[in-house]
């Protein structure tokens, strides 16, 4: 049943079964067991093999031990860590008054998130925790849904990163585009030129990133983020307390110290920024083969190497600072046991993601979905936004923008050249700016994942949350590659997606006012 129609029963039964249960792990099990029946076709023993072969994989391959999946998943115990460490010490407390004191608005809390999910552009998975761990306190305070952080933190470090040549996202496409264009035989772009030309035309990016903004500065509450939102004002619970949270937060009759100042906050994050790029560039520059630029460093980096090396860093220096602290009650075993325990829920739908992830790739769903894009005939000036629809979905189904990116450029590049050379950046364009769209909306992704864990929510509060911004903003990019196929203008077709997206915020805006 491997690159069938057969291939889609396991990404679109858990899509199902998470959107009607908001059940993650029962409906990643489902969508697992039902993958490895398939695959197998319904032999009980294989497939109960088949599934352990796949969990087994995360931790270790025939080639040994699997060491970017336990980095990572380490790395998410130390910031467990780190981030209860910051909190008993009274750092993530003092950080609140003073932000307090400095910012007077709910809206300037809103935009401390979204400036920041933007400025930490060097790798999505950074950015994610990064930005929940320095701005939850403020937000907290405030009163603005974990949700809403989560959705303030997931659709800016994904679009940024995507469109930034100077990082771990932006590395792996021109290296990507390099292969591509030497087996393509392309001699008309040079890999990072072809990728600066692609960035205006990466339309869902910046209409995301433009929406968040306005998000932010005109609290456009939409569908369910409105509820989460008035509790939050009302009951100022910022999460739903009958729901699980992917977060590390201290418990309300945890002990905080009293003499916590703001570097016991600013310290440890500060640590993990530094180390985790000094070890990104260093990793890049080892496995860098001639002369080393900051590009070439990017493009080789060992992200989730360089995270674990940050977050042990960060938690090492936290622990030391804390001990040190007038006043500490909680012992370091209680906070380390704490911290590594709140994690548990994000580990384990990341694991069981990356279960479903191998599966989905076993039965060839994305291959399946490559070959109809070649196999049926259409208007070629419309490739673009044909393609953006096609990555769509193969993220959405598969969740991984990367897998996408690896699967669908080639293909892309591979169609536009058959017609017409030019074609060919805007079609790979297409096809990043809708792997970023899916990826939005896939609850296996693990951005979203990670987003809900940085920002301390319910991961599926923030998924079903999120949706209908994420449509929004491939609405509007939608709008665009259809004027660009009508125009081939590509300011223009920018130009339009952004009206788009001002357009429909403003009829929300006015909306809710009238509701007032």
């Amino acid at each position: 049943m491997e690159g069938t129609i057969y291939s889609l029963i396991p990404a679109i039964l858990m899509l199902v079964l998470v959107l009607v249960t908001r059940r993650v792990l029962l409906s990643l099990g489902t969508g697992i067991v039902v993958g490895a029946l398939l695959i197998h076709d319904f032999k009980m023993e294989a497939s109960l093999q088949q599934i352990w072969f796949v969990f087994r994989d995360i931790f270790y391959t025939a080639d040994g031990w699997n060491l970017g999946s336990i980095y990572l998943l380490v790395f998410l115990l130390l910031l467990g860590i780190m981030t209860v460490v910051m909190t008993a010490s009274g750092g993530s407390k003092a950080f609140g008054e003073w932000a307090i004191e400095k910012i007077k608005t709910r809206r300037g809390a809103q935009l401390v998130p979204s400036f920041l999910g933007v400025l930490i552009f060097i790798d999505d998975y950074f950015n994610s925790l990064a930005v929940g761990q320095v701005s939850r306190p403020l937000t907290d305070r405030y009163k603005i849904s974990r949700a809403k952080l989560a959705y303030f933190i997931d659709s800016t470090s994904a679009p940024i990163t995507v469109i930034t040549p100077i990082s771990s996202w932006g590395a792996y496409i021109i290296g990507t585009l390099g292969s591509i264009f030497v087996a393509a035989e392309v001699t008309q772009f040079q890999p990072l030129e072809a990728f600066v030309k692609m960035i205006p035309l990466n339309m869902y990016a910046f209409a995301a990133m433009l929406l968040v903004f306005l998000v932010a500065v005109f609290s456009i509450d939409i569908g369910a983020m409105r509820t989460h939102e008035k509790r939050a004002l009302e009951t100022g619970h910022v999460v739903d307390p009958a729901k699980q949270t992917m977060s590390a937060d201290m418990k309300e009759n945890a002990v905080i110290n009293e003499n916590g100042k703001i570097m016991h906050l600013l310290v440890p994050i500060i640590v993990l920024v530094v180390a985790t790029v000094a070890m990104m560039l260093y990793t890049g520059y080892q496995e860098t083969e001639g002369n080393a630029t900051i590009l070439t460093m990017f493009e080789n980096t060992n992200v989730n190497l360089s995270l674990f090396v940050g977050g042990v860093c960060a938690v090492i220096i936290g622990l030391v600072m804390y001990v040190f602290l007038k006043g500490t009650k909680l012992s370091v075993v209680k906070v380390i046991k704490d911290g590594s325990m709140s994690m548990m829920p994000a580990i384990y739908i990341l694991i069981l993601a990356w279960m479903i992830g191998s599966v989905i790739d076993i039965i060839d769903t994305g291959g399946y979905l490559s070959e109809l894009v070649q196999q049926y005939s259409f208007n070629v000036n419309f490739l673009a936004l044909l393609l953006f629809v096609i990555a769509g979905f193969m993220a959405l189904a598969t969740g991984t923008s990367w897998g996408t990116f690896g699967i669908m450029l080639p293909i892309a590049a591979q169609i536009a050249i058959e017609y017409d050379v030019d074609l060919v950046l805007p079609a790979m364009a297409a096809v990043l700016a809708g792997s970023v769209f899916g990826d939005h909306c896939s609850p296996i992704s693990d951005t979203s994942i990670l987003s809900s864990t940085g920002a301390g929510a319910n991961h599926m509060d923030h998924v079903i949350t999120q949706l209908p911004y994420a449509f929004i903003s491939a609405l509007a990019a939608g709008v665009g590659y259809l004027i660009f196929g009508l125009t081939g203008q590509v300011t223009l077709s920018l130009g339009v997606t952004l009206l788009f997206v001002i357009v429909i915020a403003a009829l929300f805006i006015v909306g809710n006012k009238k509701k007032e």
